[in-house]
């Protein structure tokens, strides 16, 4: 048998001790390929045969097949290789920068290499035996297997896989990675039937199938190989490098607990394209495992996308409705990793957010674990919602251009060059955090329910939001944003966040240590890391220093204030609701602001996410108790609602909605002065709506220019096609159109009539 490379030396006087019993008939699955490996394998044979080891040593596939064929006895199987390890610097062994230039590959030398290596630097080279099985327990896994496979051919993968175990011990968890995975799942009966049935269904020759099958499932797995996870690793470390990358050590240990009983799937939020080169080299450090990463085939191109296959990255097509095989295919991958306990990761939301807060979350992944969970030999899935946040981001001013009408940059290896050049400025922290693990098991319940993946992703995406932090970038953006373009003062700026960092603390909201924007030089610090950035700029010609949003840097303050939004938007609807109950004057101001605030909720639900009715019942009574203690006693009172408004130094619904409702008011106007009775196209709609959005700026008719954004007019489209205001009808169509006009134009001026104060 040839190939492999192991782990063992008894060059060293360290080679593993024999594994089986040594009185017993023991074959040994010998894993050899150069010379000096024999010479290692066959040193440490004769210690073992010393020691009183009866053993008899198959090192080719006819010798394997024949020994299996004439056996009468119930031997021990034992299979063994060589491993060479890279250099140990500073106390770690793996690959660096100065070994891939060299061309080489310290995870499996050449044979002349493997010589000089044994003479000069045997604490390189290790042997090791994989834990030894009763030949009749591979005959009893065999049969229970209902493989496809020989049984010899069977022998060897298990001895491959075992020879994997067996090398962690000395490699590290970091190299804890499937092998033979297209063969294991082609192997299986269960992979067959499930083909065979398809091809039934589909009228298609189930030779067809299977041959479409193998070809996708070559091209989706990941094969990996240890050069690869250190090369992919030091890009990774290399590529984010103008960020200093902090995670809780805590939470960290205890996912790896957690990972120890039951497989983890990461989904983390996506703002930047490093999110995964930072998640990973956050959970390499601490000694997990590559994550397979579900990424699209966008970014596979050479030479990111053969390295990264190669460590763990899963490229999948972005559209596979139409393709029954390729979904196949994929739900059975999914579902042998984590069979398999192998730990996942990908994006919930399918692209990086435009905005800065989360996108609606897509299904068709988490769909797919749920059917390989509920297919079975799952025991349990652990979904670990995951927070990345960056102080400073580059590619936001892409994201700006792309939000006002510019067409998005294809990625490429030249895109990925000046992509990585930009990455070497100093652009502060990136944070790593982890929400609350969601047990899929329970998430499902014993039974069937009806929209479980749709109410699991949206608790996940609440998961993700709680444990996203509130930043110094993102208040101070926060505070600039409401100033409506008039520059502020030191003074201004800090007055603006004194009432929001109480509130934050009043509510307990997880923030960065204590927040150096509490002091003055904190909100200076702040304000200047801003600047250098571009988003924001100062004066200091007059009296007193003072800053404003740059021109055109809009939307790139509002993608870092927007990561904290949800924090802050129960109590910027409780204050929508009070200017309603001043301007309507209901009978019941308590019952008809509890419907307002759900009219405001159905709105805003595309944009953001909201909690059940019962729960964000109690949410909206809480920050009326920290808005008004006593509102519900006094709601009947004249003048009541504006007075609590007015009496508060904190108001956020114009700092926090405008943007959002002032969009939506474009799109509703639009639809209103439409003829119902033509079809709309979308992105001729979506233009039109960003030449009236700039238009209507130009006049001031809406206040912010953050609201000019391609993907809020395409939510609020998805709102009014929800409404059924998009396809084409009649006056009956009109008049809701209208309708819908007038609810939004409301809300805006209540929120103008907020600001006034």
């Amino acid at each position: 048998m040839t190939g492999a490379t192991v782990v063992g030396s008894a060059a060293n006087r360290s080679g593993a001790a024999w594994p089986a019993p040594m009185g017993a008939g023991s074959l040994v699955l010998a894993f050899a390929s150069t010379p000096a490996e024999r010479a290692v394998l066959d040193d440490w044979l004769r210690q073992a045969r010393a020691g009183g080891a009866q053993v008899e040593v198959l090192d080719s596939s006819a010798r394997l097949e024949q020994a299996l064929a004439e056996c009468r006895e119930n031997p021990w199987l034992v299979p063994v290789r060589v491993a060479w390890l890279p250099r140990e610097r500073d106390g770690i062994r793996a690959v660096r920068p100065s070994d891939l230039l060299s061309l080489t590959n310290p995870h499996s030398p050449g044979a002349r290499l493997q010589a000089r290596i044994l003479r000069s630097e045997p604490d390189r080279c290790r042997v090791v035996p994989a834990e030894p099985a009763r030949l009749s327990d591979l005959r009893a896994r065999f049969e229970a297997a209902r493989s496809e496979e020989s049984f010899p051919t069977f022998v060897v993968r298990q001895a491959r896989l075992a020879l994997e175990r067996a090398e962690r011990s000395v490699l590290g968890t970091q190299y804890k990675v499937p092998r033979l995975v297209a063969e294991e799942i082609e192997a299986s009966a269960r992979f067959n039937d499930l083909v065979a049935a398809l091809a039934t269904e589909l009228g298609r020759p189930q030779t067809e199938v299977a041959a479409q099958a193998s070809a996708y499932l070559e091209e989706m797995v990941a094969s990996h190989s240890r050069l690869a996870i250190d090369a992919w690793e030091q890009f990774g470390r290399w590529i984010s490098r103008a960020y200093e990358v902090e995670v809780d050590p805590v939470a960290v240990e205890e996912l790896r607990r957690l990972s120890l009983r039951m497989p983890l799937v990461f989904l983390p939020s996506h703002r930047s394209y490093l999110d995964p080169a930072v998640l990973r080299s956050a959970l390499h450090r601490q000694g997990f495992a590559p994550n397979h990463v579900l990424g699209g085939l966008n970014v596979s191109f050479w030479p990111i996308g053969p390295v990264a296959r190669r460590s763990g990255v899963v490229f999948i097509r972005r559209s596979t409705r139409d393709d029954p095989v390729y979904k196949l295919v994929l739900r059975e991958y999914i579902g042998y990793l984590v069979r398999k306990r192998f730990n996942l990761e990908w994006y919930m939301e399918g692209g990086r957010t435009r905005t800065g807060k989360l996108r609606p979350p897509r299904y068709g992944l988490l769909s797919y674990l749920v059917q390989a969970y509920r297919a079975g030999g799952i025991e349990d899935v652990l979904l670990i919602p995951t927070s990345i946040v960056y102080d400073q981001l580059y590619e936001v001013g892409a994201l700006a251009a792309e939000e006002h009408g510019a067409q998005k940059t294809p990625e490429s290896l030249g895109w990925l060059v000046g992509y990585a050049r930009a990455q070497g400025r100093g652009f502060g922290k990136a944070r790593v955090g982890f929400g609350e693990p969601l047990s899929l098991r329970e998430a499902l319940g014993g039974e069937e329910r009806e929209h479980a993946v749709e109410r699991i992703g949206i608790e996940v995406s609440h998961r993700i939001n709680r444990a996203t932090p509130i930043t110094e970038t993102a208040l101070v953006a926060l505070a600039l944003l409401g100033a409506d373009d008039r520059a502020l003062t030191l003074h201004e700026v800090r007055a603006t966040l004194d009432p929001l960092l109480e509130y934050v603390r009043l509510r307990s909201l997880p923030m960065l240590g204590d927040l150096g924007i509490a002091r003055a030089e904190g909100v200076r610090q702040a304000l200047d890391a801003l600047g250098r950035h571009g988003v924001a700029r100062s004066y200091g010609g007059g009296t007193e220093p003072v800053w404003s949003i740059a021109p055109d840097r809009h939307i790139e303050a509002a993608f870092y204030r927007n990561s904290i939004l949800h924090f802050f938007l129960n109590r910027a609807i409780a204050e929508l609701v009070l200017v309603h109950v001043d301007e309507t004057q209901p009978p019941d101001p308590v019952h008809e602001g509890w419907h307002e605030a759900l009219r405001i909720r159905d709105l805003l639900k595309f944009e953001f996410f909201f909690a059940g009715r019962a729960e964000f019942g109690r949410e909206l009574r809480a920050e009326f108790a920290t808005l008004e203690p006593d509102w519900e006693l006094r709601a009947s009172e004249p003048g009541a609602a504006w007075s609590a408004l007015t009496h508060t130094r904190l108001r956020l619904a114009p700092l926090l909605l405008s943007s959002f409702l002032e969009a939506y008011l474009v799109v509703a106007e639009l639809l209103a002065d439409r003829d119902p009775g033509v079809a709309i196209t979308e992105n001729e709609f979506l233009e039109q709506c960003l030449g009236v959005a700039h238009q209507y700026r130009l006049q001031r008719r809406i206040q912010s220019t953050e609201s000019i954004s391609r993907e809020l007019f395409g939510t609020a489209l998805r709102l009014a096609g929800n409404r059924r205001l998009v396809e084409p009808g009649g006056e009956e169509l009109a008049a809701r159109r209208r309708s819908f006009a007038d609810q939004v134009r409301t809300l805006v001026a209540r929120l103008h009539r907020i600001r006034s104060i």
